[in-house]
């Protein structure tokens, strides 16, 4: 592995850079209603070309540079990230940056029986997987494709024998799927996986956000409760975004990510790639900046290690807290497809 002098960076309020989450591609093949829903991102909608995109050369040089900055964790996601051809290429490469020592892939999971094993061998580390529902009818009418749930439950088979470890993501929306979260608890507290409940956020301008819609972290901790009795534990390292609980049998935990009602601001550690080359310091961000078209120009390394620093320590965003307080102000926001969970 490569040699690199780290340098850590610092924000406004004092959070490090820790995190860096990759979209590698706008399309998906489901159009969950919560995230990309049909009547907007249907088939004629102009989703980025190839050359709009970054190209794995130019994903690489942008990591060595955040690593060199202290990043030491990458995500890669979409849309659906296994829909960018030759994937495990982009994995090997980023393997190779000496300060990251964790890869990561959000997926919705109907491809990894192709490609799980390539991609362990690359390198990949883990899979967080999209499962909103444990029962067909329910998640049919979610992901708004008519899959039913076999093929995901196919995919974390094929993931588990290639040796990937696996986190279950459900986000959880009032009046669509409340009802799975006892359901999806009992399927997997006996599987090895980690199961992780998301409060429905207003990510995107699209999906109908509206604070009614959320299940609070309160609530979900109540509904399990009364049935698979839990206990908090503590986090696993700084900035860890769910909230985790054990089952007080001892067989396994879950968590719950609650950025609308206990958000995590005050430790947010990630910075976020769009697929078009945009660089964002918040989920909930209205603008970046186009490090594609830096990079283009012919901005070198250390160039682009300047400017990046020089925004992360202008950094303030922590949207979720001034939500909670009334500060938030009513703009237009990136979209889920472009820069990932």
């Amino acid at each position: 592995m490569e040699e690199e002098k780290k340098t850590a960076i610092y924000d406004q309020l004092g959070r490090p850079l820790r995190d860096l989450r990759i979209s590698v591609i706008d399309k998906c093949n489901f159009r969950c209603t919560y995230c990309m829903p049909k009547e907007i991102f249907g088939k004629d909608y102009p989703f980025l070309t190839r050359e709009e995109l970054l190209s794995f050369n130019e994903i690489y040089t942008v990591a060595k540079v955040f690593a060199s900055l202290g990043v030491e964790k990458v995500r890669l996601t979409g849309g659906e990230p296994l829909l960018r051809n030759h994937l495990e290429s982009l994995i090997a490469s980023l393997f190779s940056i000496n300060g990251i020592n964790d890869i990561a892939l959000t997926t919705n999971g109907v491809l990894l029986p192709k490609y799980a094993r390539a991609l362990k061998e690359a390198g990949l580390d883990r899979i967080n997987l999209s499962l909103d529902a444990i029962e067909d009818e329910v998640f049919q009418s979610i992901n708004d494709r008519g899959v039913t749930v076999s093929p995901v439950l196919k995919g974390i088979e094929a993931a588990t024998e290639a040796g990937l470890q696996i986190k279950v993501n459900m986000v959880v929306k009032r009046g669509m799927n409340e009802d799975q979260i006892i359901p999806m608890a009992q399927y997997f507290k006996h599987k090895g996986h980690v199961l992780r409940f998301i409060e429905f956020m207003d990510v995107g301008n699209v999906n109908g956000w509206n604070s009614s819609a959320v299940v609070p972290k309160s609530e979900i901790v109540d509904i399990l409760n009364e049935h698979v009795p839990l206990e908090p534990i503590e986090p696993n390292y700084y900035g860890e975004v769910a909230s985790r609980f054990r089952y007080m049998d001892g067989e396994g935990e879950i968590g719950i990510i609650s950025s609308v009602t206990d958000h995590f601001c005050d430790s947010c550690t990630r910075a976020r790639l769009s697929a078009d080359g945009s660089l964002y310091h918040c989920l909930f961000a209205s603008q970046g900046y186009d490090l594609k078209s830096m990079l283009r120009m012919g901005m070198g390394e250390e160039e682009l290690r300047m400017e990046i620093t020089r925004r992360w320590n202008l950094r303030e965003d922590q949207y979720s807290a001034d939500r909670s307080t009334g500060k938030a102000l009513n703009h237009s926001k990136v979209e889920m497809s472009y820069i990932g969970g």
